[in-house]
């Protein structure tokens, strides 16, 4: 069974990926400023977090535990994603 933490960071890398090698995603992604690219990379990896845990409080994915402990564990796993996802970015070969 797949874990939050393996989950999140395999968000991060897929992410990561497909703004690099999806074709009019990577057009529109590479004319972005680095900044931007971050914010939009951590901002969208929040946006996963907050699914995994919204869902595992509903009942529909059991990965979390819906208390503040596991809020604060799935945020270690939030920049545990985020490392994922900025070094999957900086390795994956460029146009």
């Amino acid at each position: 069974m797949i874990t939050a933490e393996e989950l999140c960071a395999i968000a991060g890398a897929v992410l990561s990926l497909l703004f690099s090698y999806v074709p009019r995603l990577s057009e529109w992604y590479d004319a972005l400023a680095p900044t931007m690219k971050r914010l939009l990379m951590a901002a969208l990896l929040i946006v996963v977090a907050a699914a995994i845990f919204g869902l595992s409080c509903w009942g529909v994915l059991a990965r979390v535990e819906c208390t503040q402990a596991g809020a604060l564990g799935l945020v270690k796993v939030l920049i545990a994603a985020l490392v994922a996802n900025q070094a999957t970015y900086l390795i994956s070969p460029k146009k």
